[in-house]
């Protein structure tokens, strides 16, 4: 994969917090990152410069929802999802493992593959290994991800066991599958919180030389503690000269928490579906925007954010924005809250560098409270 590399800059000695740049075709990210989440070729209500404004530089789509609307094909022929989406930075595209899990009242799964009755028609979405690593292709996202088989937290020792077996085969499966050599194939870690079913996917998982490697299966419903005890044991099984992506995570306290342990790359819909609701991240906790005492607030919803949203619009005004159910005001929530995570990682990369990583975590928490 010469295409691609991972370079570390530094590492704060005393919490494993690491600063890093992952070098692809579409441009290189500064990690540890957070990645938007355009699930449809689309992050909610935000153009493409608007993402870019609020410093983000990789973006993430989704197989499953892209294969059934508008097809893959579509996506192809209208030149892939960079020239589809008019993103001209890093991409990623999830496989369409998680939607085993979220939605597996419509799928039914064996050894050889998915089959998932969509949530749009009823029509029947077949994914094996193989058809997830094509379908990818012909997206063309720069990050491409093994089908896995993402079990509940609390799944029975047997069932937990099967999925981390089943994952191991099916990356296997998808990288001989791969042909495409443009696209770094990410190989997913499972099982669940358990220590010896995360050295199992390990074990299984790291001969196959994957460019990158994901942690799946967490913020699936365990405690925040339970997830920060399985990232204790799980990242040190990881290769230091590879990007190491926690999927699906998270608030702005977990990526804190992930990124002193080691995590480089971050993706959740949060800070855009929680914009979309009248939730704002701010430096100071999080800000309810229907609540009446904002009504005739003329300061900014956070004073020490950068972005236009904080620098032009008063509180009173955003709140008005979503009382009125205009469009407005989840687009600019959004701007905002993306912002938020931005500058947080930002942040977090300069105290990192600087050898400071526990004591930024020390004060952010204060500030935050019990609002996290």
């Amino acid at each position: 994969m010469t295409a691609f590399s991972y370079e570390l800059l530094a590492t704060d000695p005393a919490t494993g917090a690491r600063v890093g740049k992952w070098h692809t075709p579409h441009g290189t990210v500064d990690t540890p990152a957070f990645m938007p989440v355009g699930t449809l070729g689309t992050v909610k209500g935000l153009t493409p410069e608007q993402i870019r404004a609020t410093g983000a530089q990789q973006v993430l789509a989704n197989t499953y929802h892209l294969a059934l609307r508008p097809t893959a094909d579509v996506v192809e022929t209208l030149g892939g999802l960079h020239q589809f989406m008019q993103w001209n930075g890093p991409i990623l595209t999830d496989s369409g493992g998680f939607q085993v899990f979220s939605l597996a009242k419509l799928t039914k799964i064996n050894d050889e593959k998915v089959v998932f009755r969509s949530h749009i028609d009823g029509s029947l979405l077949e994914l094996s290994p193989e058809r997830a690593v094509r379908i990818q292709e012909q997206l063309g996202a720069d990050m491409i991800m093994c089908l896995d088989e993402c079990p509940p937290h609390d799944a029975p020792p047997e069932k937990m066991i099967a999925a981390v077996d089943r994952t191991t085969r099916w990356a296997q499966r998808c990288r001989e599958a791969q042909v495409r050599t443009d696209q770094a194939l990410f190989g997913i870690l499972q099982g669940g919180t358990h220590r010896e079913m995360r050295e199992r996917s390990a074990a299984g998982l790291l001969p196959i030389n994957f460019p990158g490697y994901a942690i799946g299966g967490l913020s699936v419903g365990e405690a925040p503690a339970e997830m920060y005890s399985t990232l204790d044991f799980t990242v040190p099984l990881l290769p230091t000269d590879r990007p190491r992506y926690l999927m699906g995570v998270g608030r702005p306290v977990d990526l804190l928490e992930g990124v002193l342990r080691g995590i480089d790359l971050f993706d959740c819909v949060m800070p855009t579906r929680n914009g979309r609701n009248a939730t704002a991240f701010t430096s100071a906790g999080t800000v309810k925007l229907r609540n009446l005492k904002h009504r005739t607030d003329t300061g900014p919803l956070d004073p020490e954010c950068p972005c236009p949203v904080c620098t032009r619009f008063s509180l009173g005004y955003l709140r008005h924005l979503f009382i009125a159910e205009e469009m407005l005001g989840p687009i600019l929530v959004s701007w905002h809250n993306l912002t938020y995570y931005q500058t947080l990682l930002r942040d977090l990369r300069v105290a990192i560098i600087s050898g400071t990583a526990a004591e930024f975590r020390t004060r952010q928490l204060a500030r935050w409270g019990s609002s996290v």
